[in-house]
Order: C-alpha cells, then structure tokens, then sequence
C-alpha cells in the first residue's frame, strides 16, 4: 500500500472477467456459430482468454478475423443473437466476489459497474447473475463512447455523487486501467479474471491483486490508516 493512495468512497468496477466469469456463455455463442457452419467447436481454453475483448476477441480466436475483414459484422451481429438468447446459462460471479460487496457496503463504500457490455446484454444479465443492487450501471452504450475513454467513468461516478479522485476502477484490460487514469481514479488490475492472456499483467495500475479478498483487505487497510493531514502555509 502507497502513503498516497486516496480513501476510496466509492469503487467501479469492470464487469466481464472483474466481477463476473461470464466466458462459458460468450464462448458457446461464438462456437455455435462454428457448428452452424460444420466446423467443430473452437477449445474453451483458447476463447477464455479473449472474453474480456468481447466480439473482437471471441471471433479473432475462433474465426480468426478482425474487425477490417470481410464477414466479421455478420459474424459478429450473429453472436449477439446466439449470445443474447442464452447469456446467464452458465456465467457466475467469481468466487469471494459477494464477500467483498458485501464488505464494501457493509464499510459504507458505494459501488457500482462500468462495462463495454452494451445495455442489449447488460439490463438483462445484471440481475440474473446477483448484481442488481449496484449503485450505478453503465454499459458501453450509456454515454455514447466506451473505455479507454474516461467518460463513462466519470458517469459512473456522477451518478453515484462521489468525486472521481474519489473513486477507484477496478479492471482485468489495459482499456480498463487507461480510463481509470484518464479519470483520475486509483486504478486496481485484478489478476483473477481473464487480464494478461496476451500481455504481462499490470499495465500500470496502482495495484495488481490476486483475488476479491485481497482488494476487499486493501479497502480496509486504506480506510485504517492514518489520514492525511492538510498542509498549511
């Protein structure tokens, strides 16, 4: 823990691969698109990795297009339909993500969502997987551009009524730690998701941490500590 680490009042966090393990259901839909097409399904262990990139990493890994080939937007526009229809099959929270809500409520810290999801997918999957009490949720399409830009954080924040210096970002993306900068937030890069498939893990967060238990401990030691006291000229 760094002597200049804010005193969080409220904590946004990523949705996919932060708070919620929602690969399986991404990953059916993109390989039903492969066996509507007579191809055998694409190993869960190479499109794990890429949920956190949504559309783009699912079909790169098991299509291998990008967005500038031809037939991705139908592919793409496809795996909404399949995923749409079947996205809280077997998606779950991480394991120790209750506890720390809870220990963050319980600590009189708001929390809420900031995604890349579009509300499409969002509404609906919020409350299915024990997430509706956030105190705020934006999706991708909320304020009309998504991470790395810092405002939907920011919106997030405002619709909480808690200054953005004093709000952390917690994500598994570089998109997700570049916004919390951008926003002037602590920024948090939890390992327990899907973050440094592609990439060392960091990106230069303030901290990198291992599991939910271990941002709830951080939380609370912050908050222990000895505030900072004014310095007057």
């Amino acid at each position: 823990m760094t002597s200049t680490t804010q005193r969080p009042r409220a904590i946004l966090f990523d949705l996919d691969g932060t708070l919620a393990d929602t690969a399986p259901d991404l990953a059916a839909a993109v390989n039903m698109l492969r066996v509507e097409r007579g191809l055998e399904p694409t190993p869960y262990a190479i499109l794990r990795p890429t949920a956190s990139a949504g559309a783009r990493g699912m079909i790169g890994a098991a299509f291998g297009l990008t967005p500038a080939d031809e037939g991705y937007e139908a592919l793409r526009l496809q795996w909404f339909s399949n995923y749409e229809a079947a996205m809280a099959v077997h998606s779950t929270l991480f394991g120790g993500v209750t506890e720390l809500l809870d220990g963050l409520e319980h600590a009189g810290v708001a929390w809420g969502i900031v995604t890349n999801k579009p509300a499409r997918f969002t509404d609906p999957l919020v409350p299915q997987i024990g997430l509706a009490h956030a105190g705020c949720i934006i999706s991708g399409d909320t304020v009309g551009v998504a991470k790395p830009h810092p405002a939907p954080l920011l919106e997030g924040a405002r619709r909480l009524g808690i200054a953005p210096t004093d709000c952390w970002y917690v994500g598994d993306d570089l998109r997700d730690i570049e916004a919390g900068r951008a926003a002037g937030m602590t920024t948090v890069a939890c390992a327990w998701g899907y973050c440094g498939a592609t990439e060392p893990v960091h990106w230069g967060a303030d901290y990198l941490l291992d599991t939910p238990t271990d941002l709830l401990e951080l939380v609370r030691n912050v908050l222990a500590a000895p505030a900072k006291k004014s310095m007057v000229a």
